[in-house]
This record gives structure tokens, C-alpha cells and sequence, in this order.
């Protein structure tokens, strides 16, 4: 491989007409539930390599400059990316843009493809050893990225973009409610924008229609529920929630004259009548025609290269570079390990099984929940930075459909503004209520995206998605936060556990139905096995499974990965071994693939107590 000092004035051309090419229509279908960073170590030097300072400034502004231009052409490919990612565009060389919320097409699928294979070339001319701690890191999260979407790239049509709660369908209208006017030119985007539905929806039952021509259509129960969503959503078009939030929106905004809120509110009504609405009114009755074409109602593993693509799945949901079968021995182990330690405190305390049946906590609001949470967390977590945030109730016609909660990542430049909605039916005494606000709050993902900006953010890195860092973390807080909810130590250790075993039981029925064939018949008789019985829950369960593969897997085995994360640090530092110092090193490092999050562990934990 030839280096960049060697030949990087007359390859430069070269190379920036490359990176253009790499990078076009690379990330189809991301959407901003997420944050991710990483620190510059600044004047730290690579590992045991002492350079040129000329080289070094040489590579070091060609690599930068190859992000800049990267996170630039990702971020603009998708309008809804853009304004959930950056405030502010023109701080990151963005001028005027298209509004857009992308495409989907044989075409741009393709593109995409080749752009990842040439983007990763490119990456592969940068001269390693002349980069910074930092940057090394940055290289190496985007290189394991895209060899892992790159793995699949023959096999696009086994994705589906419609699932009940992580499907563009479930998500869109939640971030049309959340998009922010900070100026009338957002105003203006977001109604050209939503002005595009109908036509980006086409596009989605294009697609599905290709599915269905061959052979790998959703079953029939999944898009029944699809379908019901899509009228859910349309009903009561006068009331309609997207025209309500958005006159509190344009209400709420400085510097408009009242001529101009009413002509923005007509148009927005306009808008969700002629386009949104009918957009859904469209989905429904496409997928309608399409019911019957779906011919498996069991786990990918029986469609063609199924298994192989569920491969893929549990890679990129999970961030793990482990096999199938290894996480399906790791879920049972600490499945095992979490019943048998809540069955040694059931028999030394006999009544905690019916205390931890009546659990009532103090009903507190979300806000009041949640600075609780940050008092309590005082002791095991850095400190974080101010920030704002609002906590919403998911709107009643998406109640079904969404999760119980779920938080909408800050941009990178005005990362003080977070969003969490609750489903507005959960009891505020519950203990699941304090958990899930621990989850989507502090220390969970608000927490998490606005330490890693904090800890000095590669905007890059912002338009990839590891969702087993991001919700392994969440998870592994949520499983710290009973400690937090003033119960007694025994009762907080018996619930923690007993979550942790539920959620490993939907990890390895996961991989039970889609790398190992379970029918529902074999589902049931796993969870039977645990003492549940009820067919119908079951038959439930079972099809949000089918409906939604390696969904779980991100929570659990990314949960895992922070365990065993957490082992390894305090094996390596025995009696100097901290949490803070551990939580610190493992959110500077920022969303990852975990053997890349394990490798520059020590590097940040060394860092950030003043170790050399």
C-alpha cells in the first residue's frame, strides 16, 4: 500500500473525486435514533510510532478533510438526517440543500453498494501509523461499518423497511412532530418536506412489491398489522395530531407576524391532507394486494439465504463479532447465572416474591423521576453537562405500536435539546415507569449521547448506527437503576435479575425462530419451560419475533458486551479499578462495534484517571 506522504500532492485530485463517488446515496434508510462520538486525543501520538511532524499534519488534514467531506454527503442525502443532526448547517460547510427524504430505487441500492466498497478503498490509503489515538479510532469504526453492511450487499431486498415499531411508517410521523423550527427557512423545509410523502411511500411499496415478485414478502399477520397501523394513523383527518402540534410550534416561534402563523398553519393543514394522509391511505391499500404473497410466517431461516442475512442482522444489531451459537451459549449462561443467584435470595429472604410483586414507588412526574435518577447516579457516573430536555406522551393513535418510550438524539450542535416520549398509559408509581425513564434518560440514552458530544465529537461518526452500543448501554444502566429507586438492596438485586433473565429468554427465542427454524410450537415450549403458559401471550411474542428479527438481540447481547466490558476492566486494575473511570472511558469512546470499543479501552480508561 502506498503511503500519503509519498505521493499525496498528486494523488489529492484523485482522491477527492474518489471520496465523491464512495460516498453517494452510501446510508439509504437512517434515521436519527441515536448519538455516537469520538475524542480527539489531539497531540497524542499512535501507538509506539514516533513521526514526522510534517507527514503526520499531512495525513492528519487529508483524513480530516476526507470526514469533513463524508459527514458532509451523508448527512445532506436525507433532510430529516440533516435537521435532527446539525442546527445549524452552514457551521459544517452546508449550504443551500435539496429537501429530500431520500431514495429508494434498484438504482440507488446499487450505488450504494458500490460506494461502500469504494469508499473503504479509500480509507485503506491513509497511512495508519500517522494518525492520532482519535482519529486511529474513528478509521477503524467506519471500516468495521461498512465491511459489515458491505457483507449483505447482494441481498437488499431481504430488508424490510416496514415493522411495527422500527419501520419508516412507525418512526416518520414522530419526527415530523419533533422536527424543530429554529428559523422560518425550517418551516419552510418541513413543509416541503412533508409534501414528499406520498411520493417516498411509493417508493416503499415499490420496493415491497419487488420483495413479493421474489418470494420474500412479509407474512400475512405481520402486514395485517401494518396495515391496521396505517388506518390508526388516518383517522380523524380535522384533528389530526401533525396539524395540532405543529400551530404549537409555529405559535410558540419569535419574530413571525400573525399573517404569516396562519398562512404556515392553512399550508401544513394542506399538506398532511393531500400528502401525508394519502400517503398512508396508500400504503394500506398497496399492502392490502399484497396480502396472501407472503409465504413464510416463521423465522428467515427458511427463506433462501435467510440465514445468512439474519447473520448479518445479529452483527450489526449486536456490534458482537461473536457467532450464533457463542451468544446463544452467553445468553443461556448469564440466563442460568441470573436464576440461580434470585433463587439463593428467595430462599434467604422468602418474602421478597411478594414484595416485589406490590412494588409502589412515589408517583413523581417524568421531570422530577428523572432528576432523581441523576442524583442517584452520582456515585458511579460522571458528571454530564447541562442540557434541556422535554419528555412528550407518545400520540394515542401510535400507542399500540410504539415502544413504551423512546428518545429522539439532540444535534450535535445544540445537544442541550433532547427529546423522550412515554406511552402516556404507564403507571407513574411502577416500577417499569423508573426503569424505562432510567433507559431513555439518565443514565440511558439521553445521558449517553450527550457525554459522547461532550467527550468531543467526529460529527462522522454521527450518520453510523450501532444499536448494541446504544441500547446495550441503556439496558445495562436500566439494570443498574433499581439500586436507585430507594429499595432495599435484596429487592433491587432480585428484580435486576429477574429482568435480565426475561429479557434473555426473547434473545435466545430470536435466534431460536430465525437461525434455528423454531415454529411457534417450539417457542412455546421454551418459554413453557420458565413458567409461562398463556397461548395467547405466546402467540403474541412468537410474532413480534418473526416481525421484527434480532430486534431484541440488540438489548441483551449488547448488555452482555458492557458486562463483559465492565469484568475486563476490573481484571486489568484490580484495587484501581473504578466505575466512573469505566463508565468515562467506554462513553469517550462512543458508539462502536464492541472488539473495536474493547481495543481502545485501556487507552481511554488510561486517559481519563491520568495513567501513562
Amino acid at each position: 500500500m502506498k503511503t500519503i506522504h509519498q505521493s499525496a500532492c498528486c494523488r489529492k485530485e484523485d482522491r477527492r473525486r474518489r471520496i465523491q463517488s464512495a460516498l453517494a446515496g452510501l446510508l439509504l434508510f437512517l434515521l436519527p435514533v441515536s448519538g455516537c462520538a469520538v475524542p480527539f486525543f489531539g497531540e497524542k501520538e499512535a501507538s509506539g510510532y514516533s513521526r514526522s511532524s510534517t507527514e503526520a499534519a499531512a495525513e492528519t488534514a487529508a483524513f480530516d478533510a476526507f470526514l469533513e467531506e463524508f459527514f458532509r454527503t451523508e448527512v445532506t442525502g436525507n433532510t430529516i438526517n440533516l435537521h435532527f443532526t446539525v442546527a445549524d448547517p452552514q457551521n459544517y460547510g452546508i449550504q443551500e440543500t435539496p429537501v429530500t427524504l431520500g431514495e429508494i430505487s434498484e438504482q440507488a441500492l446499487a450505488e450504494s453498494a458500490a460506494g461502500m466498497e469504494n469508499l473503504l478503498s479509500v480509507l485503506d490509503e491513509f497511512d495508519y501509523k500517522y494518525l492520532d489515538a482519535g482519529r486511529q479510532l474513528t478509521c477503524d469504526v467506519i471500516k468495521e461499518y461498512l465491511k459489515t453492511e458491505m457483507s449483505v450487499s447482494e441481498l437488499v431486498y431481504y430488508d424490510e423497511l416496514l415493522r411495527p415499531s422500527t419501520g419508516i411508517q412507525a418512526q416518520l410521523p414522530v419526527l415530523y412532530e419533533e422536527y424543530r423550527f429554529y428559523e422560518k427557512k425550517d418551516v419552510e423545509d418541513y413543509l416541503a418536506l412533508i409534501a414528499l410523502t406520498d411520493e417516498y411511500f411509493s417508493q416503499i411499496v415499490a420496493f415491497e412489491q419487488k420483495k413479493a415478485q421474489l418470494g420474500l414478502f412479509m407474512s400475512d399477520f405481520a402486514c395485517d398489522t401494518i396495515i391496521s397501523q396505517c388506518e390508526t394513523f388516518i383517522k380523524n383527518p380535522e384533528e389530526h395530531y401533525l396539524i395540532q402540534t405543529f400551530e404549537r410550534k409555529v405559535d410558540q416561534m419569535e419574530g413571525l407576524t400573525e399573517s404569516e402563523r396562519e398562512s404556515y398553519k392553512v399550508r401544513n393543514e394542506t399538506a398532511v391532507k393531500e400528502h401525508v394522509l394519502p400517503a398512508y391511505r396508500m400504503l394500506a391499500d398497496a399492502l392490502t394486494g399484497l396480502l396472501g404473497n407472503g409465504k413464510n410466517e416463521m423465522g428467515l431461516c427458511y427463506l433462501p439465504d435467510g440465514k445468512a442475512y439474519y447473520e448479518y442482522l445479529v452483527r450489526h444489531n449486536t456490534g458482537s463479532s461473536e457467532g450464533v451459537k457463542e451468544l446463544q451459549r452467553r445468553i443461556s449462561e448469564q440466563r442460568n447465572k441470573d436464576l440461580t443467584e434470585a433463587a439463593v435470595l428467595l430462599t434467604d429472604h422468602p418474602d421478597l416474591k411478594k414484595r416485589s410483586a406490590g412494588i409502589a414507588l412515589t408517583g413523581r412526574d417524568s421531570i422530577a423521576t428523572l432528576e432523581v435518577l441523576k442524583q442517584e447516579m452520582a456515585s458511579e457516573f460522571p458528571e454530564a453537562p447541562e442540557a434541556e430536555y422535554t419528555v412528550s406522551y407518545i400520540d394515542a393513535c401510535m400507542e399500540e405500536y410504539m415502544a413504551p418510550a423512546f428518545y429522539i438524539t439532540a444535534p450535535i450542535d445544540d445537544y442541550g435539546k433532547n427529546a423522550i416520549f412515554i406511552n402516556a398509559s404507564t403507571d407513574v408509581t411502577s416500577m417499569r415507569y423508573f426503569t424505562t425513564l432510567a433507559h431513555e434518560g439518565f443514565p440511558g440514552h439521553l445521558y449517553q449521547t450527550v457525554m459522547s458530544y461532550e467527550a468531543g465529537l467526529s460529527p462522522a461518526r454521527t450518520v453510523l448506527n450501532f444499536p448494541g452500543y446504544v441500547e446495550g448501554w441503556a439496558t445495562y444502566v436500566e439494570m443498574i437503576s433499581y439500586r436507585y429507586a430507594g429499595l432495599e438492596e435484596e429487592l433491587a438485586s432480585l428484580m435486576s435479575h429477574n429482568q435480565s433473565a426475561l429479557l434473555s429468554l426473547y434473545a435466545s427465542t430470536d435466534l431460536g425462530i430465525h437461525y434455528d427454524g423454531w415454529s411457534f410450537s417450539d417457542a412455546a415450549a421454551f418459554w413453557e419451560t420458565y413458567g409461562i403458559t398463556d397461548q395467547n401471550v405466546l402467540r403474541e411474542i412468537y410474532e413480534l419475533i418473526v416481525e421484527e428479527p434480532a430486534h431484541y438481540l440488540k438489548y441483551y447481547v449488547g448488555y452482555l458486551e458492557f458486562l463483559r466490558l465492565k469484568e475486563t476492566a476490573q481484571r486489568t486494575y484490580g484495587s484501581d479499578y473504578s466505575d466512573i473511570a469505566f463508565h468515562r472511558a467506554v462513553l469517550e469512546i462512543g458508539p462502536a462495534p464492541f472488539p473495536v470499543v474493547e481495543q481502545y479501552l485501556d487507552a481511554y480508561y488510561d486517559a481519563g484517571t491520568g495513567n501513562t
